[in-house]
């Protein structure tokens, strides 16, 4: 079965779903002929009343299994969770590893991010930018006595630590597996940066996250071996303190991952496999403000607020591999900008894999966009609100994750 008649027995289940039978069509009668808009508006104000043929079960319960999974994994995320209620055979497939392995055949989708609202930061708030919907998960796991915050992802799974920078727990947020990692062999108090990567291509496979601190102390944990290690110290040639910038979130390419520093202006990486630290210097632009990095497709990008005289505007620059400048590619659309004019705004980047979340805020105005670094697209986002409220909530902080269905803290 190929990929287009897979996705056209997915909007038949889908179908199903809403509308509780299917519709089919005996061999010997024509296809019905397609109606006039006037004649189907006609049919939506009177009602239709016609009779809809019952799923014949002799043909439908010798469909192949696989091919079900196969199906069932590339139905939208909300459509999936809906559908788990529907037998408890459906409702297992989260532990079945041939519906895994669909899962992982299935190209990513856009990124999900997870949020920590300054109104209840000890819940999350999840928002879906494909359906433009926001979701409110309860997961009992984490710790509801200490603010956790949100810090990195890799392969659905989102890492966060406490505010005090002392616990570490890995989370899925789709299907609240949810693991909290062992203390940490060194004890340091100060602030620190996290990165996170797999092992492989899914969190089968294993995944590790890292942190350091400005003093150049760091240790990594492995989730194969449940343990933190410290591979080694920072070489002499990488200037110390590091001066993180803990306004930007770590980027991940290739089991590579990359923080960026202030002083001097830069980037410094690690690779999680050889477990080498590389340093590279590159000029900031100039007029910029609340920058962090982002990622698509293996490029490193950089976003930030352009500020001259009284305006004010959200730009995007990709690094220039061969000289490692940074090269400006796209800016946020003027009009948009005029709403910045004369006010002291403050950005924050709540994800940044491919698919950014900005926040831009100031005394009168707090505005939630998206910017897709491949189509080049600036979206509003919709006000997140509380359930069943009224009252808009102020984003504090986030993460992207891509939602997987059977990644497994």
């Amino acid at each position: 079965m190929n990929d287009g008649s897979a996705d056209d027995y997915c909007d038949l289940v889908m179908a199903a779903g809403k509308s509780g039978s299917f519709k089919l069509l005996e061999p010997s009668i024509p296809p019905p002929s397609k109606k006039s808009r006037k004649e189907q508006n006609r049919g939506k104000l009177l009602g239709n009343t016609g009779t809809t043929e019952i799923m014949e079960q002799g043909i439908w319960k010798e469909f192949p299994e696989d091919l079900i999974e196969a199906v069932i994994a590339r139905l939208p995320i909300d459509t999936f969770f809906r559908f788990r209620t529907v037998c408890r055979k459906w409702n297992s497939l989260l532990d079945s590893q041939s519906f895994s392995q669909h899962c992982n055949q299935v190209p990513q989708a856009n990124p999900w991010f997870y949020t920590i609202t300054h109104e209840n930061v000890n819940s999350g708030a999840m928002y879906d930018p494909s359906l433009k919907k926001w979701h409110h998960p309860s997961i009992s796991s984490l710790p509801t006595k200490m603010i956790v915050l949100p810090v990195a992802s890799a392969g659905g799974l989102v890492c966060f630590i406490d505010i005090g920078h002392r616990n570490f727990y890995v989370c899925n947020p789709l299907t609240r597996s949810f693991k909290e990692l062992p203390a940490r062999s060194v004890k340091v108090w100060s602030r620190i940066a996290v990165g996170m990567t797999l092992n492989g291509n899914a969190t089968s496979e294993g995944y590790r996250i890292l942190w350091v601190c400005c003093d150049g102390e760091y240790e990594v944990y492995d989730s194969v071996k449940n343990s933190w290690t410290r591979p080694g110290s920072m070489p002499s040639n990488i200037k110390l303190p590091l001066s993180l910038n803990f306004r930007s979130q770590a980027v991940s390419i290739d089991g590579t991952v990359y923080f960026m520093r202030s002083d001097p202006e830069g980037i410094v990486s690690y690779d999680m496999i050889s477990g080498v630290w590389k340093q590279f210097i590159i000029p900031a632009p100039f007029h910029l403000s609340d920058h962090t990095l982002a990622e698509c497709d293996g490029q490193i990008m950089l976003v930030g607020l352009l500020t001259k005289n009284a305006a004010t505007c959200v730009c995007i620059w990709e690094l220039q591999k061969m000289t490692l400048l940074w090269k400006e590619v796209d800016r946020m659309p003027n009009i948009w900008c005029l709403e910045f004019y004369g006010k002291h705004v403050r950005m924050t980047c709540l994800g940044n894999k491919g698919l950014l979340m900005l926040s831009l805020r100031s005394r009168q105005m707090n505005r939630l966009v998206t910017y897709n670094v491949k189509s080049r697209e600036w979206l509003k986002v919709p006000g997140c609100l509380v359930p069943r409220g009224k009252k808009r909530q102020w984003i504090a902080c986030g993460t992207a994750f891509h939602p997987c269905l059977t990644a497994t803290a």
